[in-house]
């Protein structure tokens, strides 16, 4: 049982993430049968609670995206039933393949919203910083993003918790770089963390080896821009959704109301969890979903 490739892939320079909702349940199986065939190296398909309800089916380890306000931040859960994750390196193509994933999904869901993400210079947010910079590498991110020893059907899957975050770039803009660097915890001209950096830096908040199991997710973010905002897809793949929800609730200050320096020129406008079902002889496995044998 393998993982689907594109998540342990290396970002392409243009992303396309489309969300969808069920519009007709009585054609929910043949569609989504279809969809099995139709597996892509550069599609990452994720299926919601709300799709996996639908058909009367259970996947252990998926929920909602919990909506979570604290210390004045509120997260936002924004469910869907389906999201689709298209990679390429042309933004054209990536336009007519969701053309053709929509004629094919049509018959059961409707497209919610689409969201056109790219990479920036060295895989860089928006604000200039790094982004991913701790993300685990070779058996390590296997380790941290694919489900393992749970039984065909959930071996090699993963569970995705995908985020829009809206940036004020101004606010940044206004700040000289020693305030934008204790923001983060790292200076910006090369990348270096630094120990005088203030307890709210945003690498302070999120280390995914200060937690007690230790937090590891595979990062594959990427900035998008939609006429005059800007900001960042938050994609974040494991094998369970415990290290997303311990360090976001770091973030938020939920344990000691220390607030992530993020939340000064950002904050999230979506929230929702996807589990990524694996892939079995080139077709994805939706064996627990009573799709695939």
């Amino acid at each position: 049982m393998k993982s689907q490739s594109g998540i342990l892939a290396n970002l392409t320079m243009q992303s396309r993430y489309l969300t969808f909702s069920v519009a007709d349940s009585t054609n929910l199986k043949a569609c989504l049968a279809d969809l099995v065939k139709d597996a892509r190296d550069n599609r990452v398909v994720g299926i919601g609670q709300s799709l996996v309800q639908a058909l009367g089916k259970r996947v252990p380890g998926l929920d909602v995206f919990p909506a979570l306000s604290a210390n004045g931040i509120d997260i936002p859960s924004t469910p869907s039933a389906l999201w689709c994750w298209l990679k390429g390196t042309d933004r054209g193509e990536l336009y007519h393949e969701s053309r053709e994933l929509m004629a094919l999904l049509e018959p059961a869901f409707v497209l919610d919203d689409v969201i056109d993400a790219f990479k920036f210079k060295d895989s860089r947010d928006l604000s200039g910083y790094e982004d991913g910079t701790e993300n685990p590498v070779g058996d390590d991110a296997v380790a941290s993003a694919i489900v393992t020893g749970q039984g065909k059907g959930l071996d090699g899957s993963s569970f995705v918790a995908v985020q829009q975050w809206l940036h004020d770039l101004d606010v940044m803009s206004a700040m000289d770089d020693a305030q934008r660097d204790d923001l983060i915890g790292r200076h910006i001209a090369d990348n270096e963390e630094f120990d005088e950096a203030p307890a709210s830096a945003h690498v302070k908040r999120s280390a995914q080896e200060s937690f007690e199991p230790e937090a590891f997710m595979l990062r594959r973010s990427m900035p998008w821009t939609e006429g005059t905002q800007a900001g960042l897809m938050f994609i974040a793949f494991g094998h369970s959704f415990y290290a997303y929800n311990t360090i976001m609730k770091h973030m938020v200050g939920s344990d000691d109301g220390v607030v992530d320096g993020l939340f000064t020129f950002t904050r999230p406008v979506t929230g929702a969890y996807y589990w990524c079902p694996p892939v079995s002889n080139g077709e994805l496995d939706l064996s627990l979903l009573g799709i695939s044998d």
